[in-house]
């Protein structure tokens, strides 16, 4: 690419002005093909544009799940939380990505205890005082996606139940953390491992976070275990999830062979998962979505 030529990222800038500099660093930089260390493609590295675009819709995003927490009780049904969360979300001008996502029938995943990931709500299912809930909500605004998860502990919880609650966040809160412009994606999941086995739970492998933006999954699949000073370099611009997902007790899970999306653990032991959208920046990261 020539210097004047318009810049790779969509920016409307000449390359000299604007990456011209980081694909200099970018070229620089040694990979070690057996720690699996690779360079981050282009199309995974927004521009400015991107990047508010991206921050706008997680302001909805964020709204939705502060919604959940006003909304979850005992007694409310999952249906319920769905609609009002779907609703939220298109008459903020956005719209909810999961619905009809590969054929995902809702608005946002809603997971009970031994539920990973991808609950389906239904009117059936009430939550009840003790149990604790995961709602994960990805909005699209104007073509650009936000996606984050929280927990909410329904009335009065265990002991135990609080305490993995409580773990997942920070395991979350440490991989981010551990999310440094030009480190590793390693690193992340390095940080995310190490804190749940010291407390004694597991770490879900079959399944993780991603890129997210433009699109709702892209590079790279991030692991929430791992080693520091592996897989893809992390840079300036490149936006992805960290979310993961700590069990009680294996780290194995099922999908449910009805409904093809229900993940369970597989000794039906309690699983908690937080999620945020961030932004690698040149000093460290900016949460977009929480």
């Amino acid at each position: 690419m020539d210097r004047n030529d318009l810049c790779w990222c969509g920016s409307g800038k000449k390359y000299k002005h604007c990456h011209l500099k980081f694909d200099a660093r970018l070229s620089e930089i040694k990979y070690d093909f057996f720690k699996g260390q690779v360079r981050p493609p282009h199309k995974i590295i927004n521009n400015e544009k991107d990047i508010e675009g991206i921050r706008k819709s997680g302001v909805i995003n964020d709204a939705v799940l502060d919604l959940m927490a006003e909304m979850i009780r005992p007694g409310i049904d999952t249906e319920t939380l769905d609609r009002a969360a779907g609703e939220y979300i298109t008459s903020h001008g956005g719209i909810p990505a999961c619905l009809n996502y590969e054929g995902f029938p809702k608005n946002v995943c809603i997971s009970i205890n031994e539920v990973v990931c991808h609950g389906i709500a239904s009117p059936k299912t009430i939550l009840k005082e003790g149990d604790i809930v995961n709602v994960d909500s990805t909005t699209i605004l104007d073509g650009y996606y936000a996606d984050a998860s929280r927990m909410y502990m329904v009335g009065e919880v265990s002991p135990g139940a609080k305490h993995l609650v409580e773990v997942a966040r920070e395991c979350m809160e440490l991989g981010i953390e551990a999310a440094k412009p030009w480190h590793w994606l390693g690193d992340i999941g390095a940080a995310c491992g190490a804190h749940a086995h010291k407390n004694g739970y597991s770490v879900v492998t079959d399944l993780g976070g991603h890129g997210v933006g433009k699109d709702f999954h892209m590079e790279p699949f991030v692991p929430h275990v791992g080693e520091v000073g592996t897989g893809m370099l992390l840079v300036p611009g490149m936006v992805l999830t960290v979310e993961p997902m700590i069990n009680e007790g294996t780290y194995k899970v099922t999908v449910d062979k009805k409904d093809g999306w229900t993940v369970r653990t597989k000794d039906r032991k309690l699983s908690a998962q937080w999620e945020k959208t961030i932004l690698i920046t040149e000093t460290g990261t900016e949460v977009l979505s929480s």
